[in-house]
C-alpha cells in the first residue's frame, strides 16, 4: 500500500492510497473507531509488522466510506508529519558519486565501512513545497535523489539476512545540501540541515510492495534537464547491510528514516559546478515510489 499525509483544518490527517488513487482518511477512519485505532501514520508504524495488515483490512472494510480526495487533488505534506529522530544518512555509497566528489574536491579518505551522519527533523519538507534559499546562507545549493527507508520494526544487532523484514517501506528523498556550508566546515550536518529543504515523499510505500528494492531506478531533473540517473543496484553497500551495520550501534525504532545515499549527477560534479537557484524547479522520483517536485524560491527574510 501507499500511505500519505495531508493538512486538514483540524491537524495533519494520514491517509491510504488506494487502486484508483482515491485517499482513504485513515484518521477519521480511527475516529469512527470509537478512538481505538491510531490516528497518525507514525502511531500505524509503531504497532510493527501487524500495522500493514491491519491497514489493508481497514481500508478494504471501510475504507471507501471516508475518502478524504484524489491523489492529485489533496496537498500532500511529508508521509510522517515531523518526524521524531533525525533523518540517518549515508554518504559516498555510489561509486560514481565517490568519483565525481574527488574530480570536484580532491581525495576522499573514506573508511570500508558506511560513513554515517544526520540531517535535522527541520531540514525536512513536503514533495510538492517550495524549497527557499539565500545568499546569505549558501550560493551552492545542490541536488541528491535518494532512496529512503522507514523502519517498522524495532531491532539491534541485526543479522543482513533478516534485516529488510524491520522494514515498513520506502519512499523519495532529496538530500539538498549546501556545498560551500558542508565543505567549508569540513563536517556535513549544518550544510544538510537548512530548515525545510529535503523534499520527502509523495508518500511511504509499503515493501510487500517493493520487491526488489536493489533494483529501482533514481531519476532526478532540473529544469526539466535530466541530472541524474542510476539504480539502487549500484550501491556500495546495500540496503540490508545498511541496517545491520547501524543496529550495531544503536536500536532501530519504528519511524525510523535511513536515506541511502546518492548517486552520481549532482551539482557539485558538474564542470562547471551547477547549483539550484530562484526560479528552478528541481523533480526527483524513484521505481514505483513516485516522484516529487519542488520550487527553488528566493527566502522572504
Amino acid at each position: 500500500m501507499r500511505f500519505c499525509s495531508f493538512p486538514t483544518d483540524d491537524g495533519l490527517h494520514a491517509g491510504a492510497v488506494l487502486d484508483d488513487d482515491l485517499v482513504a482518511d485513515l484518521t477519521e477512519l480511527a475516529g469512527a473507531h470509537s478512538g481505538s485505532l491510531p490516528r497518525t501514520l507514525l502511531d500505524w508504524i509503531g504497532l510493527g509488522d501487524e500495522a500493514v495488515e491491519r491497514l489493508t483490512d481497514l481500508c478494504a472494510s471501510a475504507g471507501r466510506s471516508h475518502i478524504a480526495g484524489s491523489l492529485a487533488d489533496l496537498q500532500l505534506t511529508e508521509p510522517l508529519g515531523r518526524l521524531p529522530r533525525n533523518v540517518i544518512c549515508v554518504g559516498a555509497n555510489y561509486r560514481e558519486h565517490i568519483e565525481e566528489s574527488e574530480e570536484a574536491v580532491g581525495p576522499l579518505d573514506l573508511p570500508d565501512e558506511p560513513v554515517w551522519f544526520t540531517k535535522d527533523v527541520r531540514s525536512i519538507c513536503g514533495p510538492y513545497d517550495d524549497i527557499a534559499t539565500s545568499d546569505k546562507v549558501t550560493g551552492q545549493l545542490d541536488w541528491e535523489v535518494e532512496l529512503a527507508v522507514v523502519i517498522g520494526r524495532a531491532g539491534r544487532n541485526i543479522d543482513p539476512s533478516e534485516a529488510l523484514g524491520h522494514v515498513f517501506g520506502y519512499a523519495v528523498l532529496n538530500d539538498v545540501s549546501a556545498r560551500d556550508v558542508q565543505l567549508g566546515r569540513k563536517q556535513w550536518w549544518k550544510g544538510k540541515s537548512l530548515e525545510l529543504s529535503s523534499p520527502f515523499g509523495p508518500y511511504i510505500v509499503t515493501r510487500d510492495e517493493v520487491p526488489d528494492p536493489q533494483n529501482l531506478e533514481l531519476r532526478c531533473w532540473v529544469d526539466g534537464v535530466e541530472k541524474q540517473h542510476s539504480n539502487t543496484k549500484l550501491m556500495i553497500h546495500d540496503i540490508a547491510a545498511l541496517i545491520s551495520d547501524l543496529s550495531r550501534t544503536l536500536t532501530l525504532e519504528p519511524g525510523d528514516v535511513i536515506s541511502t545515499g546518492t548517486p552520481a549527477g549532482v551539482g557539485l560534479g558538474s564542470t562547471p559546478p551547477q547549483w539550484l537557484r530562484p526560479g528552478a524547479v528541481l523533480e526527483s522520483e524513484i521505481t514505483g515510489l513516485g516522484r516529487q517536485r519542488n520550487r527553488i524560491v528566493p527566502e522572504v527574510e
